[in-house]
């Protein structure tokens, strides 16, 4: 589809055509690859093409699907688009994020957060005992999710749909719903009836 001299013009390009792989280099000008990695919202498959191969383990780490080292050998090329064809699918839902927390990576599948919680224009991501947070709003990230699964329960918070555990009654008519591993949010009248009919038949 296209390339980038520079991880700026990268990001830019991303957002624009939305990518099924990135072939990525590990240093770019004006940022690494895993620095790119956290900013983009919808991260596709991943083949890391460099000449280190120092950075295998934490590609790796990251979730990346192959890592190639140049000079690149056209078997090895071969093997990597073999490796991507059966993940390609035609929907472009956000299905997986790359997350970065100063040191620390994942990459996420997006089924595997419950919560996602607002904290000015960083949101703070719950899934497994795992809570970083992120340099993006709740309301970008908001954008990108499917909205049959995750609700806007209020101002600082969206919750997975599939991991509601219970649901009583709050106060001012509000409701208190319970996740499945002990997270409550509570919401408002006006967004607990939102809730009633997104899960009503």
């Amino acid at each position: 589809m296209g390339e980038a001299r520079n991880g700026e013009e990268a990001l830019a390009f991303i957002d624009r055509h939305l990518p099924d792989v990135l072939f990525l280099d590990i240093h770019m000008p004006g940022m690494s690859a895993f620095d790119l990695l956290q900013k983009v919202a919808d991260v596709p498959q991943v083949i890391f093409t460099t000449a280190y191969d120092t950075y295998a383990l934490k590609a790796f780490d990251a979730g990346a699907l192959d890592y190639l080292v140049k000079p690149v050998a056209p078997n090895r090329l071969a093997a990597a688009v073999a490796k991507l064809r059966p993940l390609l699918a035609p929907s472009r839902r956000l299905n997986q994020v790359f997350v970065k927390d100063n040191e620390r990576c994942w990459l996420v599948r997006v089924s595997d957060i419950y919560l996602l919680e607002s904290e000015g224009n960083y949101t703070k991501l719950y899934f497994g005992k795992e809570r970083p947070l992120i340099p993006r709003s709740l309301s970008a990230l908001q954008e990108r999710l499917d909205p049959a699964v995750f609700f806007r329960a209020g101002r600082k918070h969206i919750v997975n749909l599939k991991w509601v555990e219970g649901v009583e009654a709050g106060v001012g008519g509000g409701l208190l719903i319970r996740l499945r591993g002990g997270s409550q949010v509570e919401m408002s009248r006006r967004q607990s009836i939102l809730f009633r009919e997104a899960l009503s038949l």
